[in-house]
């Protein structure tokens, strides 16, 4: 036979072999399996999804996911399938081609509740092996939801191959899930999942162990009971820890907003309506510190509470020195007058804020340090609330310390307690007054840079604190700071226990109800201030 002949024979088997190849007869079994989308039949995409995922084929994941995501397209008359991409462009699900058009018999692929979770369960098992930590660990967690029995050789493949602590327990927990409702799993395993699952001790342990049907093995059943038990109780000592730390974060808020009015109160006597309006103006000088730093000096932008902060203690101090110097002078000694006169101030500031910088709410951005959340436990901590809290404690500390060894504080504290000796002992109580009044109204001010980072920029913001602000100073003692810190907290902390089981409002109903009732015990509140002016 010539080498001519020979060469002929060769190019004849190999072009009969692409086209076999290229013929959807002898498609291969990945094409096979796509082709099942094409069906129109749940069961068919059930098993496609399956054999999919355990193809190993790099183009599962793309398919699976434009299933979960609605982008996955078929044509039941050729069987071809196809996936719309992000950016709008058509690729053949199976080969990846790219594609000029859908057909025009293309139809999405439908999904029901169940073949969700076979797809939340595929997805999660084809990212177990992912290199990154973070995409393994919630792909376990999704494992973990959608206990899928087709996802366990994957899970214990990444099992055996995982390193990280956490993504370990992520992955046990995920094949515990598995293994508690797998019918064919011996009793051991079930046990050892149950212990595995009543470890998460969370809401979803709880409601996947309280899943648990009649079938089981009595001794799966008692320890799935007793785990429940231990779980609740778990839940609850972790309910009350939440809800102090809810507590203690409103309380810091009280306390913040409510300082500089102990001072004036204190000191002066006067009943400051307008002091909420000192809130406000250190939330606007925080929102006009980050328009001209996003505007001019992008790069500062983590650093615009910094500046914020003594920004808004001089501005609204400088309001507060102007406030006493003008109006509040010439009624010491008539509160009715002073109530009235700093309630119409009050309406005077809004308006001014309403016509400078419009009546709706205004954005003040959180730093990135500020931003986000963390686990404790079963807690979760915002930060922008934890530096609140630290921010707080910082203001209260320094205050004392300023009071207790400066000129400033001294001549405070004895004009307080016995305004009259004072004078005659030379102190300038008016100097010391006007003072006093633009010291808490500057410490007000930086309660409006805190409190921006959690409320609302708005003209009414000032509002929303401070009959809460008087409570706290009523409860804690007139004048004393101590008091002030243990009243915020206390009433921060029985708000939020009371909220759950009253409601908000009633809550708040309730605990105004038991400080009117304290105070008919106590006048002076949990603190009263020494000196024989305040006993006489």
């Amino acid at each position: 036979m010539s080498a001519n002949v020979l060469a002929c024979l060769r190019t004849l088997a190999l072009s009969i072999l692409l086209i076999a190849f290229a013929s959807p007869a002898f498609a291969g079994p990945f094409e096979d399996s796509v082709a099942k989308f094409a069906n129109d039949d749940f069961s068919d995409t059930a098993d496609a999804v399956a054999e999919i995922a355990a193809s190993g084929n790099p183009r599962a994941y793309s398919i699976i996911s434009a299933l979960q995501d609605e982008r996955l397209m078929a044509d039941s008359d050729t069987k071809k399938v196809y996936i719309k991409q992000p950016d709008g462009k058509i690729v053949d699900a199976a080969t990846g081609a790219p594609v000029d058009s859908l057909p025009d018999n293309a139809s999405e692929v439908r999904l029901n509740n169940k073949l969700r979770r076979h797809v939340q369960a595929a997805l999660g098992g084809l990212t177990l092996l992912s290199p990154d930590l973070e995409t393994r660990i919630s792909a376990a967690r999704s494992v973990f939801k959608s206990r899928e029995e087709s996802a366990l050789p994957a899970v214990e493949s990444a099992l055996a191959k995982e390193t990280d602590g956490t993504a370990k327990a992520a992955l046990q927990q995920a094949r515990a899930a598995i293994l508690l409702f797998k019918d064919d799993a011996t009793e051991k395993q079930k046990l050892d999942a149950v212990t595995t699952i009543s470890s998460r001790g969370d809401e979803e342990a709880l409601a996947m162990l309280n899943d648990i049907g009649s079938g089981q093995p009595p001794s799966v059943a008692k320890a799935a009971s007793a785990a429940i038990s231990s779980i609740q109780s778990r839940l609850a000592m972790w309910s009350a820890v939440q809800n102090a730390w809810y507590g203690l974060s409103l309380g810091s808020v009280l306390l913040l907003a409510a300082i500089g009015l102990a001072i004036t109160f204190g000191v002066m006597g006067v009943i400051n309506m307008a002091h909420g309006e000192m809130v406000m103006l250190g939330a606007y000088t925080t929102f006009v510190v980050q328009e001209v730093i996003r505007t001019q000096y992008p790069g500062l932008f983590d650093y615009s509470l910094f500046i914020a902060v003594p920004l808004s203690f001089l501005v609204a101090g400088a309001v507060g020195v102007l406030i006493e110097r003008s109006i509040i002078r010439f009624l010491y000694g008539r509160p009715l007058e002073t109530l009235l006169a700093t309630w119409g101030l009050s309406l005077v500031l809004q308006q001014a804020v309403r016509t400078a910088f419009g009546p709706t709410n205004r954005e003040v951005g959180n730093p990135s340090w500020m931003s986000g959340a963390f686990e404790l436990g079963q807690i979760t901590i915002t930060y922008n609330r934890l530096w609140i809290l630290c921010f707080t404690l910082a203001v209260f500390a320094i205050l004392l310390v300023m009071l207790r060894y400066t000129s400033l504080g001294l001549q405070m504290r004895a004009v307080t307690q016995n305004r009259r000796m004072a004078a005659s002992m030379g102190i300038a109580t008016s100097r010391v007054d006007a003072l006093t009044f633009g010291l808490g109204s500057g410490i007000a001010g930086i309660a409006g840079v805190a409190l921006s980072q959690i409320d609302n920029v708005s003209p009414n913001l000032g509002q929303s604190y401070i009959i809460d602000s008087f409570m706290v100073v009523v409860f804690g003692g007139v004048g004393n700071l101590w008091g002030t810190l243990v009243g915020a907290f206390s009433l921060g902390i029985a708000n939020k226990f009371l909220e759950p089981v009253a409601g908000a409002v009633l809550g708040k109903i309730a605990i105004l109800v038991l400080i009117i009732l304290f105070i008919q015990k106590r006048p002076r509140g949990l603190f009263a201030l020494k000196g024989r002016a305040v006993e006489a």
